[in-house]
């Protein structure tokens, strides 16, 4: 039994995750898929970035970030970050603490002194939880969206690095979809749903934080929320490039 299982007992929560998958399934049947895949995942994996980023602290215009004329070391940690998760899957699967490392290393260069990347806090506290977090991403068998809700809030809570905990964070939960096999393609731009919500995600994270029932509902609740809206925003760019 995984042991995040008792989550899915909490009011709403096991109903909210699985309309959010059902939209997620839909939204991966879309005609633009079976023909523009690489396009239609090159332009989330920007999206994902620039919303990541601006989530950061760090917002900019989409267009000028395409235009390669943004050269903001936030913004492009978090397309790096980006465009590394494919890379990093099987890591993942086996090592995620190792992962974690090097997002921090792509997301915080620039950023923080270089003798600090890919090295989290000697907390013995924040360790124990990142092993434990470890555990759970190789070991348990909670569905996806669970589990990627679990590590994101956890990694915001824990902020084990110095800098960029927001962007790994989300770009750890979407590692997550795409390993468990949810998203393989990676294009559910999950940080597009959360700054959308940004109110609600800041406040969720927070609610999380204290580890208390109702904090762990309102924070699943907004997960499965950004993930609808980030199965709407496939079909956006989808029809978009049929258009």
């Amino acid at each position: 039994m995984s042991a995040l299982a008792p989550l899915l007992d909490l009011a709403d929560v096991a109903t909210a995750l699985d309309g959010a998958r059902a939209y997620v399934d839909a939204a991966l049947r879309h005609r633009a898929l079976r023909r523009s895949g690489g396009p239609v995942a090159a332009e989330i994996g920007l999206r994902s970035a620039v919303a990541s980023a601006a989530l950061e602290g760090h917002p900019h215009d989409r267009e000028e970030v395409r235009s390669g004329t943004v050269t903001d070391p936030v913004l492009q940690g978090a397309l790096r970050a980006s465009g590394a998760l494919d890379g990093l899957v099987p890591t993942w699967r086996r090592a995620p603490r190792q992962v974690l490392a090097k997002l921090h290393v792509l997301t915080a260069s620039d950023v923080v002194a270089p003798d600090l990347l890919g090295r989290p806090t000697a907390d013995p506290t924040v360790a124990a939880r990142l092993d434990t977090l470890a555990r759970l991403v190789v070991d348990d068998d909670a569905p996806a969206l669970l589990l990627a809700a679990v590590v994101h809030g956890e990694l915001l809570a824990l902020r084990p690095f110095e800098g960029t905990n927001g962007v790994v964070a989300r770009a750890a939960a979407r590692l997550c979809l795409i390993a468990r096999g949810l998203d393989p393609r990676g294009l559910l731009a999950v940080d597009v749903g959360h700054l959308a919500r940004e109110p609600e995600y800041v406040g969720a994270a927070g609610a999380f934080a204290t580890g208390t029932p109702d904090g762990l509902r309102s924070w699943l609740r907004h997960y499965a929320e950004a993930v609808r809206l980030a199965a709407a925003e496939i079909g956006a760019v989808g029809d978009a490039l049929l258009s």
